[in-house]
């Protein structure tokens, strides 16, 4: 594995960061322009993907101290800040939401619809997703159960078994999505459509991963992970349904 890529001096470039920013400035570039295809100002999608990465951040490792770390947190506030290998624990959910925030509010203070935007930004968080996932396989986090299967790799910070490389998974199946919804984008029968597949696809996505990748916490015979999936999924089919009915009324 690789958590650090180089170095410069004194100064440490991490994989998942540098994966990451890699990740953001893609989507000011493809964003920014369908900002200017769809008659928004494109100099906007530099505030908001900036304040939706550090508020995601945020939001994911709350998130995941709530989960994994409460008891140590409330012993330990100050644990909140803790910096391992350039990144402590994160959750994707926590991350989305996170970001989701300033997003919504950007856009009402904007003025600015809700479903074409997210329309626009749907392509690229999957893109994102992607370029990020292979900044945690070269960390070696998130890692997936042991297997005999030919596509197994060794964790050597985890343990000598092999396992399945459940971030490369979880990148693959995002960047085929990415290429679905860039495709589907200019084919949208409705606001808000994009969008929606893309919670749709993520939610199928992680639902299967899921069965492959390590986890400590179960409901019965379903991972944290895919109970959350599971409602992520029903809430999307249900606002699917809701806005394709809008559509014949109006348009936004």
């Amino acid at each position: 594995m690789y958590p650090v890529l180089f170095e410069l001096g004194s100064l440490k470039i991490y994989s998942w960061g540098f994966m990451l920013a890699i990740a953001v400035l893609i989507a000011i570039w493809g964003i920014g322009r369908l900002f200017d295809q769809e008659g928004y100002d494109k100099d906007a999608v530099f505030e908001m993907i900036i304040l939706m990465v550090i508020c995601g951040l945020i939001g994911a490792h709350a998130a995941y101290i709530i989960v994994y770390q409460w008891d140590a947190f409330l012993a330990n506030p100050m644990m909140f800040f803790s910096i391992r290998n350039g990144i402590e624990g994160m959750i994707w959910y926590g991350g989305f939401l996170g970001g989701a925030i300033p997003f919504i509010i950007y856009l009402y203070k904007k003025r600015m619809a809700f479903w074409k935007v997210a329309d626009m930004f749907a392509p690229f968080v999957a893109l994102g997703y992607a370029l990020v996932r292979i900044g945690c396989f070269l960390r070696g986090c998130c890692y997936g159960e042991i297997t005999n299967s030919i596509c197994g790799v060794v964790f050597p910070a985890v343990d000598e078994f092999v396992r399945h490389p459940t971030q490369l998974y979880s990148s693959l199946l995002n960047f085929i999505l990415f290429a679905f919804l860039i495709w589907f984008y200019p084919r949208r029968t409705f606001s808000g459509q994009v969008f929606l597949l893309y919670l749709i696809g993520y939610s199928i996505y992680r639902f299967v991963v899921e069965f492959f990748r390590e986890t400590v916490i179960f409901y019965g015979a379903f991972s944290l992970g895919q109970v959350y999936t599971l409602g992520l999924l029903v809430v999307a089919l249900l606002l699917y349904f809701w806005q394709r009915s809008r559509s014949s009324r109006y348009w936004f």
